[in-house]
């Protein structure tokens, strides 16, 4: 998921009779009020993204190790075909390509999903020359502490990051389920390069490929998952923001999708929504946990999952009644947010500090 630090603007939904108000933070029931009835799953953002530079082996490494149910890797694609893990497949933010002369030449700009970007891209890359730079923290000025890690890590490529679970379920007889997103798939398949049979071989060559598998492919993109519809029975989600539209249908909007009429669109090619948490549960105007929108009830009633992102433990992040003191860096209470939004019904959640999302899960 795309992550800005300016605040998410929230369009209102379009969901008659649905709202209702949540418990106030603190006082949150948990009872669990899933789809399922079964206790709701936590997913590692990028892997523990908030203690390493995320989508690295060590930040999935380090996600499994804190207790995720799931880790999630965002999926680009190499000049030569190769699906690796990137939050995007523009890298100048989170690895050391800028420093590197011998490709200060790949620097360009591309128009991708109608905005432009400028920097180095992953398709412009061989595999062999995207392993020879190193991933770095992508948010230095809110987490200095993982700048130590800069330099250390390379780019992992997707069937790396299905090997790492397979030795893990070899070692503890635990399996980790994986949560990949397909980045900008219409943009990828312009250029020749897909992702969908590159994708599905590699998870069934790794044992996910039904529906009661640890499994979800995710995608902002429409097409993508109707056409996924149609290869697999591995669980799909399709992911809202705050604003916009899907990339590849310009005449949808977000808002339109989440109408009455648009879950149920969305339930005749996906099994859940990945919306932004603000969508879950509204703020009010001076930032606090407000009301729940209605959108779990409304997605659960036709029988959708909803997993929303994104948890993070800094102040920036938070709930103004959830934040600790006024440094933007400084760890808040994300655990109450965390049990406040399972007290909503949350399927699942994407927290980029599995640890304490699974701590309050469990409690």
């Amino acid at each position: 998921m795309r992550m800005r630090l300016a605040p998410i603007m929230i369009l209102p939904l379009v969901l008659a009779g649905c709202s209702a108000q949540t418990e106030p933070p603190g006082e949150a029931s948990m009872n669990v009020k899933t789809l399922t009835g079964e206790a709701p799953v936590i997913i590692a953002h990028r892997g523990a993204s908030g203690e390493r530079p995320e989508h690295t082996l060590a930040a999935y490494q380090l996600g499994i190790e804190q207790g995720a149910d799931y880790i999630e890797p965002d999926l680009v694609l190499t000049k030569d075909g190769v699906l690796v893990a990137r939050h995007e497949n523009e890298i100048g933010e989170t690895t050391d390509v800028a420093d590197r002369p011998e490709f200060a030449a790949r620097r360009t700009s591309k128009i991708i999903d109608g905005q432009e970007y400028s920097g180095w891209f992953t398709e412009d890359f061989t595999l062999a020359e995207l392993k020879t730079l190193r991933a770095r923290e992508r948010l230095p000025e809110l987490r200095a502490a993982n700048m130590q890690y800069d330099g250390r890590f390379e780019v992992p490529t997707f069937e790396e990051v299905l090997q790492l679970l397979s030795a893990h379920a070899d070692k503890s007889g635990k399996r980790i389920g994986v949560y990949p997103e397909t980045k900008h798939p219409s943009h990828f398949k312009a250029l020749g390069l897909s992702h969908g049979g590159q994708l599905l071989k590699l998870l069934k060559k790794y044992g996910y490929e039904g529906k009661d598998d640890p499994v979800f492919i995710q995608s902002f993109e429409v097409g993508n998952l109707q056409a996924l519809n149609k290869q697999t029975e591995i669980r799909l989600v399709q992911l809202v923001g705050g604003e916009g539209g899907p990339p590849d249908l310009a005449d949808r909007s977000f808002a339109s999708m989440l109408t009455a009429d648009g879950l149920k669109e969305i339930a005749t090619y996906a099994d859940g929504i990945g919306p932004p948490k603000d969508l879950v549960i509204s703020r009010n105007a001076i930032g606090q946990l407000n009301t729940a929108t209605g959108l779990v009830d409304a997605a659960h009633k036709i029988g959708l999952t909803v997993h929303p992102w994104t948890f993070r433990r800094e102040n920036h992040f938070l709930p103004t009644d959830f934040k600790s003191g006024i440094d933007p860096r400084e760890s808040g209470d994300l655990a109450g947010e965390v049990r406040a939004f399972i007290a909503a019904g949350v399927d699942g959640l994407f927290s980029d500090n599995p640890r304490e999302a699974v701590s309050a899960a469990k409690r």
